[in-house]
């Protein structure tokens, strides 16, 4: 069974487990709330392509839309809540394996009767537009009176900023409670609509429309009162109809769909420690439920539908990190995600034009509109009362070559000469034309001066190595694709030929810049202990920073990463251990990159650490370390980890490579891998590696460096073959 399980009542946790149990489909995203109320506690229902920008802002958020999860319940004329009476069981869990989040408590109130309280949400797989939820209450004690008050809450704010107007309210047959509302400033309209099962007393009050349901419930007898919503906006074409199922009825079409999601999504480890298994299905899971399915109007923002951490916006975490989990698994969906960027090519081309480039420049924070949504200055400094400008959106500009490199990653995984030709070759060639006006003739060659790398601690340096190398890459593919523009042609070959690409030094070590190996070097032990805080940030200010050898992530292994062959292993291996030295992993982007390439330098054990710890960006034990969203990036990473890492999966060729390498703790890995429009079973074993689809066509593949055909099954002894690198 795939759980997440919260075995004690403690609100210290409660915005953690909050963005832990989201409920969703991609479309709609409900966070883990209580029903009832807590202080601090963060309600949440979000629904992709809704944003609204709040009066005196210069960025669109992720709008947080009116609540119908709330239950007020009132036994024998006390309020129920766990801060009250006294809980004698507590049990909440997620249940992965359907998308129903359940919960379980047997309460005794002040006055010493005893119930068992069950409550039960699920948002449909099979009708992204439906909301379920049914409470059960059984009076152990004696016989009781219930009340419930529960409906659509419009008192939802993002974090006190109101995005809504009302704009109707209304009951109809007596059963069914309908809110319409527009957000402020885009003008996008909301409407939801819920009933429950049960007749009740309505009222409209301060932006709740409400129901009270009261009944008399003789001792150990079950009131069930079950509650179907429907959420739809002005971005759907088509109504959505109010359905007349149950909730069992709807939770079993929900079902059969999750069942199909894990028999082909799913990851199958066997490991000393049942930790891996359980964080790969929680990173499938949330994978899942985070992304739009059949809209490319919208993207994945950061924190997915689980919060409104970065205001809900799209950074280049969407094609680096999360975008592979659907391209090899649905690879319609990996489309879909490129489409968004496409459809924003004119906002693009508008942003690189207002800084003085040619081409694209894609905003480095996005929404629904395309245009720059990164805000200009980070928060107050408390001390100073000033702000420091956030210089991402005018500097950090390898997301260009980001979003460049995932249109290549997608044509070579699926052959879709079609989408090259709608979108992908033109996006090629926009993407090309901005890096070749970027860059400055200086030194008898082309530089990219004034750029901020992945690393983010080191701002405004010039010929970024990560940066250079993926700009050479995107120019070489569109040349490659847009051969018969002759006048582009001229151009990028000269930009080829003359780019400044860093090579290694007499150390035999790259430089992330031009200056980062001149830079004084400090011992990170302290800040390495307390990674993600940005600690480091408490004790030297962002411009001494800049002046050392301290990175926040990935920077140059992301490039190991990206490109596994571009350099040879001792070179790898020795800049990692270099870069790693100095790197604090603040950004969640990083550990999981850095077990992939200490897996590809033979290094298995710290591959295997790094895995593990990147797992507990979001699972480990500090209670608020999600509390704003889980961090999407980093659960499509730890995805990355297993397949191209431990799996040994490398698509930088023609052909598909596979050289297995698992940790010590696992025995056995299987999972699908879709590749040329065929669905492989990679099936491997501390001996063995098979791999399997169901066609009898000829796949060409390479296996620990040697040339291999699969046609339905192929077995490979990995007895005799030295993985050991």
């Amino acid at each position: 069974m795939r759980k997440i399980i919260e075995k004690e009542f403690a609100l210290n946790y409660l915005n953690k487990y909050g963005s832990q149990m989201t409920v969703g489909n991609g479309y709609l995203g409900v966070r883990g709330a209580l029903e009832e109320e807590y202080p601090e506690q963060v309600r949440g229902m979000y629904v992709a392509g809704i944003y609204n920008r709040p009066s005196g802002s210069m960025s669109s958020e992720l709008v947080n839309l009116p609540d119908v999860t709330r239950f007020q319940v009132t036994l024998d004329g006390e309020v129920f809540s766990m801060q009250a009476g006294k809980v004698h069981t507590y049990e909440r869990f997620l249940d992965m394996d359907t998308g129903e989040l359940v919960r379980k408590i047997t309460w005794e109130s002040s006055a010493g009767k005893k119930y068992q309280l069950n409550f039960h949400r699920f948002v449909s797989k099979a009708v992204k537009h439906i909301i379920a939820a049914k409470v059960e209450i059984t009076p152990l004690s004696d016989d009781m009176k219930v009340k419930v008050k529960t409906g659509i809450d419009a008192q939802q704010t993002n974090f006190g900023t109101q995005q809504l107007a009302e704009s109707g309210l209304r009951i109809f047959d007596e059963e069914l409670m309908v809110g319409e509302y527009e957000t402020i400033e885009s003008k996008q309209r909301i409407t939801v609509a819920t009933k429950v099962n049960e007749k009740g007393i309505f009222t409209a009050k301060n932006r709740q429309l409400m129901t009270e349901v009261e009944q008399e419930v003789a001792v150990n007898e079950v009131f069930v009162l079950e509650k179907i919503s429907v959420v739809k906006t002005s971005l759907d074409e088509v109504d959505a109809e109010f359905p007349k199922a149950s909730y069992a009825e709807l939770k079993s079409a929900s079902e059969t769909m999750w069942t199909d999601f894990w028999e082909h999504a799913g990851v199958r480890v066997e490991s000393t420690d049942d930790f891996d298994q359980f964080a790969l299905d929680f990173a499938c899971y949330h994978l899942e439920i985070m992304t739009p399915k059949d809209d490319f109007r919208c993207s994945v923002g950061a924190k997915g539908l689980t919060g409104e951490g970065y205001k809900g916006h799209v950074f280049w975490d969407t094609e680096i990190f999360i975008m592979p989990f659907f391209l090899y698994n649905q690879p319609g969906i990996a489309k879909q995600l490129l489409q968004y960027r496409y459809l924003h090519l004119k906002e693009a081309k508008e942003k690189a034009v207002k800084n003085g480039y040619n081409g694209a420049l894609y905003p480095w924070e996005s929404a629904f509109s395309g245009e720059e949504e990164t805000p200009e200055f980070a928060a107050i400094n408390i001390r100073t009362g000033t702000r420091q400008k956030v210089a991402s959106a005018i500097s950090e500009h390898h997301l260009v070559a980001d979003i460049a490199y995932a249109v290549c990653e997608y044509e070579a995984a699926t052959g879709d000469a079609q989408f090259m030709a709608d979108c992908g070759a033109e996006l090629l060639l926009e993407t090309a034309e901005f890096w070749m006006s970027r860059a400055t003739k200086r030194n008898g060659r082309l530089e990219i001066l004034d750029v901020i790398g992945p690393d983010e601690y080191t701002e405004h340096i010039d010929n970024n190595t990560y940066t250079n190398y993926m700009a050479h890459y995107n120019v070489k593919k569109a040349l490659e694709w847009n051969k018969d523009n002759e006048s582009f042609t001229v151009r990028a070959e000269k930009f080829l030929n003359n780019l400044y690409l860093p090579v290694t030094n007499e150390a035999g070590l790259i430089p992330q810049d031009d200056t980062f190996l001149q830079k004084d070097w400090i011992n990170l032990d302290k800040y390495k202990a307390a990674q993600g805080t940005q600690g480091i940030l408490l004790d030297y200010s962002r411009q001494e920073v800049n002046e050392l050898q301290i990175l926040k992530q990935a920077d140059l292994v992301m490039l190991f990463y990206l490109f596994p062959k571009m350099f040879a292993p001792e070179i790898v291996k020795k800049n990692l251990d270099y870069y790693e030295k100095r790197t604090i992993h603040d950004s969640s982007l990083s550990k999981a990159i850095h077990a992939i390439v200490e897996n590809q330098t033979g290094n298995r054990a710290q591959a295997y650490q790094f895995f593990q710890e990147a797992c507990l960006i979001d699972l480990g034990s500090e209670p608020h370390s999600s509390d704003d969203g889980l961090h999407a990036a980093s659960l499509g990473a730890i995805w990355l980890a297993v397949v191209f890492g431990f799996a040994g999966i490398d698509t930088s060729g023609e052909l598909l490579e596979i050289a297995p390498n698992l940790p010590d703790a696992w025995q056995f890995v299987a999972f699908e891998f879709v590749w040329k429009g065929e669905t492989i079973l990679v099936d491997i074993a501390a001996n063995r590696l098979q791999l399997s689809k169901n066609t009898k066509s000829v796949l060409e593949l390479v296996i620990y460096g040697e040339k291999q055909q699969l046609t339905d099954t192929l077995t490979i002894n990995l007895e005799q073959k030295d993985v050991s690198l």
